[in-house]
């Protein structure tokens, strides 16, 4: 099961180093660039976050919530910018994206920012996790990639913090993938929207 943890509506307050804040305008500049001129349907999913908040809020965790680990998983990164925001606030981040030009995009993210981080092409979705879908035509489900984790020797029990950015409609069948799979205790934190941040916590199985 899940427990919802309430972000305070003040994190937005919180203060961002200034070199982040260059280093986050510079890809917002580069992911606009890339959408300008990029059609191909299949990454037409991508859309960026707000990336100012969410590294607020991942601040706001790690000073404030429990974690139980330092690893940090960031399902379909696209240009990898919140997988180096993780790094950047000293979590073992990996970025999982299924399309590969949004793969060497995201590495270039991580060479830019040099604070670490590693990228894996694949699925975000655990194997079997497609069957927790009421609705088979989500955007997350169906993708012909294989499941990342056995590229990276991992699980999704091995990661302490998952990030996400569900497509509209999406949120329930997140929460369900992470129930399913993730250790408890660890948290994930789903960007749904401006200013629509939500965190849970995986909690025993009774």
């Amino acid at each position: 099961m899940l427990t919802k943890i309430p972000i305070p509506s003040a994190v937005d307050a919180r203060e961002i180093p200034p070199w982040v804040r260059e280093a986050i305008q510079r890809d917002e500049h580069r992911i606009e660039a890339f959408q300008d001129q990029w059609d191909r349907p299949q990454i037409e999913q991508f859309v960026a976050a707000d990336f100012c908040h969410v590294y607020q809020s991942l601040d706001w965790i790690l000073e404030t919530q429990l974690t139980i680990g330092k690893r940090f998983l960031e399902w379909g990164c696209g240009f990898a910018v919140v997988t180096a925001l993780a790094s950047s606030l000293q979590l073992d981040a990996i970025g999982i994206e299924a399309e590969s030009e949004l793969i060497r995009h995201g590495r270039e993210t991580l060479r830019h920012w040099d604070r670490g981080g590693e990228l894996i092409e694949g699925n975000f979705l655990p194997a079997g996790s497609e069957s927790l879908a009421d609705d088979p035509w989500l955007p997350s489900v169906g993708h012909a990639a294989a499941p990342a984790y056995e590229k990276l020797g991992l699980d999704l029990d091995d990661f302490a913090i998952v990030y996400s950015y569900p497509w509209p409609g999406e949120d329930d069948f997140h929460e369900a993938v992470f129930e399913a799979s993730a250790v408890p205790g660890a948290l994930l934190l789903m960007f749904c929207g401006p200013n629509d941040l939500r965190l849970y916590r995986r909690r025993p199985n009774r």
